[in-house]
């Protein structure tokens, strides 16, 4: 059976480019599966901020772990889950990419900040000594080929916004990085300006011409009120093989909820109402059907004794009634 990091490199190297939008739960990972999504990425911020903290490094490894086992669980689709900074030094990484392995996941990234790390853009980020970087990812690689050699590993430089950081600092590390023995290189920049993003592309591509890139496209910047924002395509193009929307289901969730329980507090249960009205003929319009109550009815028809009386003889869903 093939392995989801050999679906994942599969993916990047079959398609243009491959994008997706940051979830932060399995339900949202099993939306993005059903409307058609390649490939899942699990946002640090998002997974972070849903538990009510900003993206500061107050998760715990085992806390993130536990949110990648269930969101990879979810879904038939190759998983990137974000592993900070490996959560402390060489050592600690060596962990870390032990127990995401056991997750199910197809990869991680890994950031090349100092302890504890924070955001890509949350200004005060400062990084690690190169030498201490390049360990990191020496030791990140070598456990992944010990483990799984399918397993993908993705560096993340955040040099070209740090405390005293620059562009060539941030294409040093992209290319020490990939002889270190990473799948692909991520360079977090501060603004949507294709310059940057432009020349850190064409460097790697001088000295690692194979080596695919993965962009964030970040929900931290205004793309809409850029005069020209890059395209998926413009991107794949110049090598960025993976791309994201870091907080695309965050976002979107905030504003949805953000609305409803607005209405809710002026309306009373006319908000309730409307929100039925609206979601009528919608995939989402039963909670019921998105939690898949049918197919583990199934399941326990298959395996459980009296199932089929027991659905008949009481009130509630059966999908089965209902057709």
């Amino acid at each position: 059976m093939e392995t989801m990091g050999r679906q994942f490199r599969d993916l990047l190297r079959e398609e243009d480019y491959v994008f997706t939008g940051g979830v932060y739960s399995p339900l949202d990972a099993q939306i993005a599966e059903h409307v058609g999504m390649k490939a899942i990425y699990l946002s640090g911020y998002s997974l972070a901020m849903a538990n009510g903290w900003p993206d500061m490094g107050f998760l715990t490894m085992s806390e993130v772990t536990r949110a990648a086992s269930m969101v990879a669980s979810a879904v038939g689709l190759p998983v990137i889950a974000d592993a900070d900074d490996g959560y402390g030094n060489a050592l600690s990484t060596i962990r870390t990419v032990q127990e995401f392995i056991k997750t199910g996941v197809a990869g991680i990234h890994i950031e090349d900040q100092r302890f504890p790390k924070r955001c890509g853009h949350i200004a005060g980020k400062v990084v690690v000594s190169r030498e201490e970087a390049v360990g990191k990812f020496r030791a990140a690689v070598e456990t992944r080929n010990r483990l799984d050699r399918d397993f993908v590993i993705i560096a993340r430089t955040d040099a070209y916004g740090a405390v005293g950081g620059s562009l060539e600092e941030a294409i040093w590390r992209g290319r020490a990085y990939a002889d270190a023995g990473v799948d692909l290189v991520w360079c977090e920049l501060s603004n949507p300006s294709r310059e940057p993003a432009t020349a850190f592309a064409n460097a790697m591509r001088q000295t690692h011409p194979d080596l695919p890139l993965a962009f964030n496209y970040s929900s931290s910047f205004r793309w809409h009120q850029d005069p020209n924002p890059f395209t998926f395509a413009e991107l794949g193009a110049l090598g960025y093989k993976f791309q994201f929307i870091t907080l695309y289901a965050a976002h979107a969730g905030m504003y949805a909820v953000w609305n409803a329980m607005e209405d809710l507090v002026r309306k009373q249960e006319q908000a309730q109402w409307q929100l039925e009205r609206t979601k009528v003929g919608h995939p989402t319009e039963s909670h019921h059907v998105m939690a898949r109550v049918a197919h583990f009815q199934d399941l326990e028809k298959r395996y459980v004794p009296g199932t089929e009386d027991r659905i008949k003889g009481s009130a509630g869903f059966d999908d089965h009634r209902m057709h």
